[in-house]
């Protein structure tokens, strides 16, 4: 069990550590060219390749899309009353417990784990992750809401196209398959190094606030996701991916929107870093009990 456990985790940690001491060397690193990157080519080209390329069962990509828009609506509820009744600021703080780190974590932990299989589920997850938090989540940090922002996510388009090939059978050309399999290679290395990079960058404040909200986004995200699952019926791989990417720690773009709208950027901050500090210890748990 410790090898199988080494499997799945060391790459990501090893990634994640060599993100960290790059930026702790203080190489040079462009996030904003990184983000683009991954946000506009690398992450749509996933999505794609894996939805449409690997056989998995379309009945099971739509359940897993179905659970995880009904955990983000869990965890937003739940979340929601804990910090009501902690009495914390719910416009800077529910985001970062609601949304979890589903792509940088979430993508590599459920393929080593799990497999084609489990990444093709991750990236239904992941999917909506994105779709959700670029458009309740921004709602919720700039207190107005839009439907134009999701609209203006790649991410998004390229969820829809794969779902329409998907559901009306429509034959792909290898050569749009293996492009977008060329291109979203990259994204799950790449998304492992920035984290990495991002966590050397960022300094700690408000740590025990910070902890108990970083302990609240992993408790309730593992609750969440092994309540959904066992409800639903969820076996194997499915199962697996439902708990694991609800228990990931708090998603780097949170940090990146309460810094934009000025919403306790710092102890945000903080949420990203001890949340991850925490997932290093609670991740191999969780592991071998969904394994």
């Amino acid at each position: 069990m410790l090898a199988e456990l080494l499997a799945v985790v060391a790459p990501v940690y090893i990634a994640i550590g060599i993100g960290w001491a790059w930026g702790r060397a203080g190489r040079v690193w462009s996030t904003e060219l990184v983000t683009d990157l991954i946000m506009t080519v690398g992450a749509p080209c996933l999505v794609f390749s894996s939805l449409v390329g690997m056989d998995v069962d379309r009945g099971a990509l739509g359940a897993m899309a179905l659970a995880a828009f009904a955990a983000f609506a869990a965890m937003a509820a739940l979340g929601a009353v804990v910090l009501k009744l902690g009495r914390q600021p719910i416009q800077s703080f529910l985001a970062p417990v609601v949304f979890p780190n589903a792509g940088n974590m979430g993508l590599p932990v459920c393929l080593f784990a799990f497999g084609d299989e489990g990444l093709a589920l991750a990236v239904a997850f992941y999917s909506v992750a994105a779709f959700t938090q670029y458009s309740a989540g921004i709602w919720l940090w700039s207190g107005r809401i839009s439907g134009a922002e999701p609209l203006r996510t790649p991410l998004f388009w390229s969820a829809i196209v794969a779902a329409a090939v998907v559901a009306g059978s429509v034959p792909v050309p290898d050569w749009i398959l293996r492009t977008t399999e060329l291109l979203g290679a990259f994204t799950i290395p790449l998304m492992q190094i920035s984290l990495g990079f991002s966590l050397a960058s960022i300094e700690l404040s408000a740590i025990p606030r910070s902890l108990a909200l970083s302990a609240l986004r992993l408790g309730l995200g593992l609750a969440v996701g092994f309540s959904l699952a066992t409800g639903l019926g969820f076996t194997g791989a499915a199962r697996g991916v439902l708990i694991l990417q609800c228990s990931m720690p708090v998603a780097v773009l949170n940090y990146l929107l309460a810094e934009k709208y000025q919403r306790h950027p710092s102890e945000v901050a903080s949420l990203v870093v001890l949340s991850t500090l925490l997932s290093l210890v609670a991740l191999p748990l969780i592991l071998a009990w969904v394994l």
